[in-house]
């Protein structure tokens, strides 16, 4: 059984409908990328996997549960955990307080779950344990998209759903960000990603899927889909 799987799924805001019919899946374990250009559906699909956006069709299964009109909170208490596209951390908080803030719906067992929890996020990100007490809107972009997945995984994602990664910052911390994503998904925890720098999600992925004007139109493993001429020639600038 997937641990999710999406079947005829169409998102509408108002008359336009967004996403005509999509259907995926996500296997426990797996890397799962969406890749599209700008208007494709991406993020909506995500806000529909996240409770953000209701279906207007179709269904949503999380773990052999139905969730297509479960409440977000209550996605969160199932583990479907969320990074946000744009980062949206807390610019008046430290890093510390921001993490806090990823499990203030997931609570933990005992505190040393809590500290196990902690330290293995600044395992992670050794850049935010030196800035625990920086106030998140002091620090750089790629430093603000660390937090963003840490305070993510302070909630002990079942699902992990990053929206974005690697927005507006440069080669090098991509890269970074990018070898992070990985090394979490080899850990156990699974990952659907959306991302417009398809070399590097690609490269990365168990399985992808393109999305265009809300259609799934391509799916395969990520590798394969990295040679296919199509999508070279529509997201790598490479005919």
């Amino acid at each position: 059984m997937a641990l999710l799987e999406i079947t005829d799924m169409s998102v509408a805001y108002g008359r336009i409908e967004a996403l005509h019919g999509v259907s995926l899946t996500v296997e426990q374990g797996e890397l799962v990328t969406l890749i599209g250009a700008n208007g494709a559906g991406k993020t909506t699909t995500m806000r529909a996997v996240s409770g953000l956006r209701a279906p207007s069709r179709g269904s949503i299964v999380f773990d052999g549960k139905d969730i297509t009109r479960m409440k977000p909170h209550l996605r969160v208490l199932e583990g479907i955990i969320q990074a946000p596209e744009g980062r949206g951390v807390f610019p008046g908080m430290t890093v510390t307080e921001n993490l806090e803030m990823g499990c203030y719906a997931r609570t933990f067992e005992s505190k040393a779950q809590h500290d196990e929890t902690l330290d293995h996020v600044f395992e992670l990100f050794p850049r935010l344990a030196e800035r625990r007490d920086q106030v998140g809107g002091t620090m750089s972009g790629g430093e603000q998209q660390m937090l963003a997945i840490g305070r993510a995984l302070m909630a002990r994602p079942r699902l992990l759903l990053l929206d974005e990664p690697s927005m507006g910052l440069a080669p090098m911390i991509i890269a970074q960000i990018f070898r992070i994503v990985s090394e979490i998904n080899a850990q156990g925890t699974t990952v659907l990603l959306v991302e417009q720098n398809a070399q590097q999600a690609l490269s990365r992925s168990h399985r992808a899927y393109v999305l265009e004007t809300g259609n799934v139109v391509r799916s395969g493993p990520g590798r394969e889909l990295l040679a296919d001429p199509a999508v070279k020639d529509a997201y790598l600038g490479v005919a």
